[in-house]
């Protein structure tokens, strides 16, 4: 069985016997059946299993033809789950284990289910943005352990974006993509780039209280089961502003047909504090990402990604520019997807 239009996922029956039974030798018990999880938006090996016991398990792996930035997450993702228990075990699904099998890393977690969302409903999105502020207040000003980046190292990287996206002639890139408004496009990001700059700059400046951040809040990375909020995929953890990931989030779910992002900030709000101006930095920098990476080339084994991210960057172009009181950019409804 293949999925059209989705990341190319392997068989359970491909994946090598020895990995198979180390798996089933760490869970203690046989796997019955295998069912590929279709999504996300990598070619990760992902399976839920069902074992000869009655339980469940999540099997996720790299393997001989991940990339290195594949391997490199899976790692720290690895390590989050072994060494930030105390962090994220409220938040996260039971850790059952891990192993290395020649050119296999394989992690094993409690199985959450099939995805939750989308569909957003209204019921849905309040339910999980209040969680989200939750997990992020249950961290607010906790120890962190010292291998984690400090915060402004992580977010000064975020600064200069936007001025990369202008010096490369990535402004035209976009611009050229709203066709016939091509003129009205390149005139509104010249007039606002310089203030989503600005913006930008100020978030790596926002000082504490930090939180312990996801990094990935989006529905892929998340289930709502019986009223808890899950969160899985653990390789971005950072600390810093709580406001960024709830930013990232907010965009997230308006891109996808739910709630706008200002009534996903007002639900996290009644759960944990938003500071206004922080919020506004964490925006602009969340779209300059965007800017500079939703017009690259496609990356190969990613075929949904980019897309994704253009869809993204129009509604954070639009939330950005109510925020930081910038002219409507109607130009933005005209800007095709497509190469």
């Amino acid at each position: 069985m293949s999925h059209s239009g989705v990341e190319a996922k392997p068989p359970w029956r491909t994946v090598p016997r020895g990995v198979r039974r180390a798996a089933e030798e760490l869970l203690g018990t046989e796997v019955r059946r295998a069912l590929r999880v279709w999504g996300g938006y990598s070619p990760t090996p992902t399976y839920r299993l069902r074992l000869a016991d009655g339980r469940g398990a999540f099997f996720k792996a790299v393997g001989p033809v991940s990339n290195d930035f594949a391997r490199g997450a899976h790692a720290r993702e690895e390590r989050t789950y072994r060494e930030l228990s105390d962090l994220i075990a409220p938040w996260a699904p039971t850790f059952r284990g891990a192993f290395r099998w020649d050119a296999w890393h394989v992690l094993l977690l409690d199985d959450l289910g099939p995805k939750s969302v989308p569909p957003w409903t209204s019921a849905l999105a309040r339910g999980v943005s209040r969680a989200l502020g939750d997990f992020h207040r249950s961290t607010l000003g906790a120890a962190f352990p010292s291998w984690l980046p400090p915060p402004e190292q992580q977010f000064l990287r975020l600064a200069p974006l936007w001025e990369r996206v202008s010096e490369s002639g990535g402004l035209r890139v976009l611009a050229d993509r709203a066709g016939d408004q091509a003129t009205d496009a390149l005139r509104w990001l010249d007039l606002a780039v310089p203030v989503l700059s600005g913006a930008s700059r100020s978030l790596a400046d926002a000082g504490p209280p930090y939180a312990f951040l996801h990094g990935d809040v989006r529905s892929d990375n998340l289930r709502w089961s019986k009223g808890r909020l899950y969160l899985f995929d653990w390789p971005h953890v950072r600390v810093g502003p709580a406001e960024y990931d709830a930013a990232a989030f907010g965009q997230s779910v308006a891109t996808e047909g739910g709630p706008g992002p200002d009534q996903i900030m007002a639900w996290y709000s009644e759960r944990a504090p938003v500071r206004p101006a922080v919020l506004d930095a964490a925006i602009a920098a969340f779209a300059g990402f965007l800017a500079d990476q939703a017009w690259q080339p496609d990356i190969p084994g990613l075929p949904r990604l980019r897309p994704f991210q253009r869809r993204q960057l129009r509604v954070t172009l639009m939330w950005a520019a109510r925020r930081l009181r910038l002219p409507r950019p109607t130009w933005l409804n005209s800007v095709r997807e497509e190469r």
